[in-house]
């Protein structure tokens, strides 16, 4: 098959003949039709993912159909049309029996633990546990950007900050991820600002359902946010993953206020100081949200549907796999607007 691969950390990809893989007793090869291009590829690359072994194959925001079966899977058939979370659960640890398959043990990563999605073919494990049926209408490229981003924005929103109707949500950074939280914060009834630090990215993310946007370069973000939400928000997500959205996410939050942190933080930003005090005297909640459960599927697309919510305004461009090489190292120059999918390989 054909593939993207790296043979050390923040060192140059390319593009090779591999062998293709085979599938396990309890796992599936997937056909690649779509995978996204993530900033956390790019945490992988750089060597910031202790569960990489080289050579890795990176991606993992993939959407395909079955072309082998391993002989212990047994709800799964050749020719189906599915995509998978980030996180497979093993469904016999306990996180796993609890239905957090997000949180397992024993996870398996495309892309991190296995090689990815970045090639013709994907070998994926725990299929039964982990494969989701892709709705007639869903086309490859808008299950791609389901991904890790919208269903990580799903849960972040929905199951770990609560959004209620007419509460203020705060989305710092507006990509991928951002995106998403935007789109379905406006589902759930809730007024949402945006904050990024550029005025493109704030007016795609207004035209993506933000009632507010604050360019982050030119304006206090805290100062400005509150200033919006009479006090504070209720829920504020910082969807990048630095030190400054991190503090500014919690500073902006009203008592009682939700921060919930999704983006990855590089090595620089991993220990940012948090404000202990604040969240005493103010009953802050400090949560993370790691990915979804595969069973979380149904409820998500039936909210997709309902709202009305179309996947594909937030692809913004859709490249070929001899892409990947140039791309994928500059992942954190933020220079693109949106999600970009690799649709051709």
């Amino acid at each position: 098959m054909k593939a993207a691969i790296y043979h050390e950390f923040r060192q140059p990809i390319s593009i090779q003949n591999l062998e293709d893989p085979n599938p396990g007793d309890n796992g599936v090869v997937i056909k690649v039709e779509a995978s996204g291009l993530c900033l956390s590829d790019w945490h992988g690359w750089m060597g910031h993912d202790k569960e990489i072994k080289l050579p890795q194959v990176p991606g993992h925001e993939l959407a395909g159909y079955i072309v082998e079966v391993g002989k212990n899977v047994k709800h799964w058939a050749r020719d189906q049309r599915i995509t998978v979370p980030f996180v497979g659960g093993c469904g016999k640890c306990d996180p796993c029996n609890n239905g957090n398959q997000q949180l397992c043990d024993h996870q398996f990563q495309p892309g991190f633990t296995a090689w990815g999605s970045f090639a013709e073919f994907v070998a994926i494990d725990y299929a039964d546990e982990n494969l989701v049926a892709l709705p007639e209408h869903l086309d490859f490229v808008s299950a791609a950007s389901l991904g890790c981003r919208f269903i990580t924005a799903y849960r972040a929103i929905k199951e770990q900050g609560k959004l209620k109707p007419q509460q203020y949500l705060a989305v710092h950074g507006c990509g991928g991820v951002g995106l998403s939280a935007i789109q379905i914060g406006k589902a759930l009834g809730a007024k949402v600002i945006a904050i990024d630090i550029s005025d493109k990215k704030c007016e795609l993310a207004a035209s993506m359902g933000a009632d507010y946007w604050v360019n982050a370069s030119t304006q206090v973000v805290v100062e400005a946010v509150k200033d919006i939400s009479k006090g504070g928000v209720h829920l504020s997500i910082d969807a990048l993953g630095s030190t400054e959205t991190c503090l500014n996410s919690i500073l902006n939050l009203r008592k009682s206020g939700k921060h919930i942190q999704v983006g990855l933080m590089a090595a620089d930003d991993e220990n940012p100081h948090i404000p202990m005090s604040l969240i005493i005297a103010n009953e802050l909640e400090i949560l993370g949200s790691h990915g979804m459960q595969a069973h979380k599927y149904n409820e998500m697309f039936d909210l997709i549907a309902s709202a009305g919510i179309n996947l594909k305004k937030m692809v913004s461009d859709t490249v070929t796999l001899d892409d990947i090489p140039a791309l994928l190292p500059k992942m954190d120059q933020f220079k693109t607007s949106g999600i970009t999918v690799v649709n051709s390989f």
